[in-house]
């Protein structure tokens, strides 16, 4: 039986810089942003850091570290770069929370970073291996084609009319862009409507632009330690309750019977994170989620495969009850998301952790956010598109 990582490693610090295109600073600007925020956070000089996790999917030599060694300028600190597509900066927190729960180290960063706008491409840009991993077919070569073929597929399932299906989305990008306008370091911060939203250019259809996150420059850090040494550096320091990894075989983008409604690798994932910090009942133990909202249709089929809201629910839940507002019952993406605060594909997975590490504090930047006692939280991401993902869930709380 594993030994479980419950209440073992505490975040002492983090950093993240402002999300957006950066054309006024490079790849190491990005990085030092967010770092020194991270060790100011935490109270501490870069020197006492003693190892570096570093997730990132597009930047440095040849595939190694040393973009963060050479940004921060570390006396050969070592530096472990880490990819997993869209979960690369969760990645990067779980191998800094293994290293620190192994007793190896005793402070350690994580750090995340994308420059996506200097690569010149749309979105994740070129392919790396054109028809083995990456089917260059029709829709199945493109995230927005994927994922629109979940929307359609979802609203076939659940007896949605086009109308219905494209108005529900677009009151979940409303609801991105009115939190992302609440917070100074989000990428879109402009409030829209769902008549702006319904009748913008299609992307893949039902997808439109304002269904689809943007191409986002930026940069997110964690300081950690283990929880018993946590309160030398601060008082309201927050634990890792569990990690969940789950990676799909990959075969839905071969079958013509693969149900895009659900996600298997994000349901498996969720499961063992649940299990390793002890939650039996997510919906009511949880106090807010940061899940993978790179697309509109992403946030709600994520939020039922993480087990919060029953299949086909979620338009009940979210138009009726407001259930995933600042103050409904179960609050979801209230950064922003990757909709509207930006998806820098490395560095999403630590921000979204800053997110519930600054709520847990009661110090989200504007009060209109800020959510009421929150004890546990929740970040999910996943990597590829559905049909093949790599998901991650962690989950954060008070000791």
């Amino acid at each position: 039986m594993r030994e479980s990582i419950k209440d073992k490693v505490a975040i002492v610090g983090m950093g993240c810089s402002r999300f957006g295109e950066r054309w006024d600073a490079g790849i190491e600007d990005l990085i030092r942003e967010a770092a020194f925020e991270a060790l100011q956070d935490a109270g501490i000089e870069l020197k006492d850091v003693q190892a570096i996790w570093l997730g990132t999917i597009g930047v440095g030599a040849t595939g190694t570290g040393l973009i963060a060694s050479t940004a921060l300028q570390t006396q050969y600190v070592p530096v472990t770069r880490v990819e997993n597509a869209c979960a690369s900066g969760q990645e990067a927190l779980r191998g800094a929370t293994y290293g620190v729960a192994s007793k190896v180290y005793d402070l350690v960063m994580a750090l995340g970073v994308e420059k996506l706008k200097d690569t010149g491409f749309a979105g994740l840009g070129a392919m790396g291996m054109p028809g083995r991993f990456e089917p260059v077919y029709g829709a199945f070569g493109t995230a927005p084609g994927r994922y629109a073929m979940a929307a359609t597929a979802y609203f076939a399932k659940y007896g949605l009319s086009p109308e219905e299906g494209k108005r529900m989305l677009a009151e979940i990008s409303v609801k991105s862009h009115h939190y992302g306008v609440s917070n100074p370091k989000a990428h879109l911060r402009r409030e829209i409507t769902a008549e702006q939203a319904t009748s913008a250019p299609i992307i893949a259809w039902p997808l439109g632009l304002f269904d689809c996150c943007g191409v986002t420059d930026g940069a997110s850090a964690a300081i950690l330690c283990p929880a018993e040494e946590a309160k030398k550096y601060r008082d309201d320091y927050v634990t890792i309750k569990g990690f969940g990894i789950g990676t799909s075989p990959g075969w839905g983008k071969e079958r013509e019977d693969y149900d895009f409604t659900y996600w298997d690798a994000t349901e498996a994932a969720a499961r063992l994170a649940y299990e390793e910090a002890g939650i039996k009942h997510p919906r009511r133990e949880l106090d807010m989620v940061e899940n993978h909202d790179c697309f509109s249709i992403a946030e709600l089929i994520a939020t039922e495969s993480l087990f919060l809201c029953e299949g086909g629910k979620y338009r009940e839940e979210f138009t009726n009850k407001r259930a995933y507002y600042h103050d409904g019952e179960m609050p979801v993406n209230i950064s922003g998301g990757l909709k509207s605060f930006g998806h820098p594909i490395g560095a999403s997975g630590c921000r979204e952790a800053y997110e519930i590490y600054k709520q847990i504090q009661g110090k989200a930047q504007e009060p209109s956010r800020q959510l009421k006692d929150v004890k546990l939280g929740l970040c999910h991401n996943q990597g590829g598109h559905p049909g093949r993902f790599v998901c991650g869930v962690a989950i954060l709380g008070t000791p």
